[in-house]
Formats: C-alpha cells, structure tokens, sequence
C-alpha cells in the first residue's frame, strides 16, 4: 500500500505515524474501541510518551475511491480540530495522521492525537447510580450547566458537528471546575450560521444519549442554561414540543433504516428456479 502523511506536528511524529500499523497491533496498544470500522486505544511510545490512535475506514475499493474526494475521516479530523483551536475549544491535539491506499483508493487512515487519560465521557460524569449523592450531584449540574453553555458557544461560533451525541463530549475535573473537550473532531464544520434546525438536530442528539440518566426538571435546566436564560412559559412549551417532534420523526427514520436492513437480511437469495 502507498503510505501518505497528511500531517505531523513534528518530525518525531511523522517517524511515529510511518509506524501506525504496526503500533496499533502491537502488545503496548492498550484498546477501547474494536469495531470493524474503527480501532482506537492507548498507545506507550518507546520514549516514554504515550499517545492515542485510531484507525479508520477500512472498506470496499469503491469506498475509499469516494473518500479520495470526501477526505478519510484523519483528514477530516485534522480540519476539525483547527476549527476549534482557532475558536478557543478544548479537544485533544493531533499529533500525526497518515491514510494508506491502494489504486487512488483509501483503504485506512490513522490518527495519533493527544491522549486524555483523566478525561471521562460525558455519561459517565453524570450517571449518579451506585455512587454517593451530595458533592457527586452538584458536580453533576456544575458539568451540565458547563456543557449547555459551551454547546452554545459553539453554534454561536458558527460551528457545527453532524454527531454530537455525549460520547463524543469528555469531561476532565481542572481547578474544581469541569473542562469539556470535543472529541471525533471529523463531523465539526464552519457555517455562516448555525440555523435553528441544526441546533435543535444537536440537541436533540444529547437528550438521546443522556436523557436516560436525568428527570424531565434537569433536562428543562440543561434547556434553558443552552438558551441563557429561562423563556416564557409559552415560549418554552413551543421549544420542548419542536425538540419532542424532531426527535420523534429522528426515531421513525431510525426505525425505518432499520427495518429495511432486517428485511434485507432475512430476504431468501434470488436465483433460478
């Protein structure tokens, strides 16, 4: 496979990145995520240093020919995380990225970015079961409040992310206060504007994944502390009922894919009587 490097912050890290594939596989690779798509986890560096790296897109000929056009997701990633640095958001730093092909056509790419090791993601800074209540549940509403204000800071920066769901959002305890770094820096773009149909499509993406862990009253807080202030009765109920419509209409769509994908599965193979 042809090797090209689309970035290193260094010298030291484009020798580094020359050597993904087989850091990835090697015994110092420590893994969280192992999907046929996506392979990501701790890696120790001869140095001493370690770093964090994630494999992508590894698929079909014609589907890294598209993302020859589209970008791999470690280019994509690399652009993304500039977005942020130039607006002041915290995300964990690129160091190297490289993307292998065969015949123009991508067949991997692979990140190594900073790791966060005293990060969490942003449920399981939240989910108060089987823990002590008290200072626990106030640093809860302190990362809430946190997360709805920066979520706001960030459409008001003209950004926007195609999946900003809580695992992508990872919250790490500094001075007391909660700092919030975005992570898979891929789906992140700059817009003129962030219209009210794609703030609502984010916000509706965070109640989804961690609605589960709050009553209807903390839900309304995060709400209104994304908005600034609390707005006319009136007014709030129209904004929770747009929300409650769009996320249903989200959960028809995703019951619809996945029917047709049940449906293709359980389909008998065509062929000649």
């Amino acid at each position: 496979m042809r090797r090209q490097l689309i970035y290193a912050r260094s010298p030291d890290w484009a020798e580094i990145a020359a050597r993904a594939e087989d850091l990835i596989s090697s015994a110092a690779f420590e893994p969280v995520k192992d999907e046929t798509k996506t392979r990501a986890g701790f890696i120790a560096l001869e140095n001493g240093a370690s770093a964090f790296i994630k494999r992508f897109d590894r698929g079909s000929l014609t589907y890294g020919w598209w993302l020859r056009i589209r970008g791999s997701r470690a280019r994509r990633s690399i652009r993304g995380a500039a977005l942020l640095r130039a607006h002041g958001f915290g995300h964990p730093e690129p160091y190297a990225a490289v993307e292998l092909s065969t015949a123009g056509s991508i067949r991997a790419a692979y990140l190594i970015s900073e790791p966060l090791r005293n990060a969490k993601t942003l449920s399981v800074s939240i989910d108060l079961r089987g823990r002590r209540r008290g200072a626990q549940a106030a640093w809860r509403r302190s990362v809430l409040a946190a997360v709805a204000r920066e979520i706001r800071r960030l459409h008001e920066a003209g950004l926007f992310s195609s999946d900003l769901q809580e695992t992508n959002l990872m919250i790490e305890r500094s001075g007391g206060e909660p700092r919030i770094y975005f992570v898979d820096l891929d789906g992140f773009r700059s817009l003129r504007r962030v219209r009210q149909h794609r703030r609502e499509r984010n916000l509706v993406q965070l109640d989804r994944s961690i609605g589960r862990f709050l009553r209807r009253s903390a839900r309304l807080r995060f709400l209104y502390d994304y908005l600034g202030a609390r707005p006319q009765r009136r007014e709030a109920r129209a904004i929770v009922a747009r929300l409650l419509e769009r996320k249903r209409r989200e959960d028809r769509k995703r019951q619809a894919r996945r029917g047709g994908e049940s449906a293709c599965r359980s389909a008998p193979a065509s062929g000649p009587a």
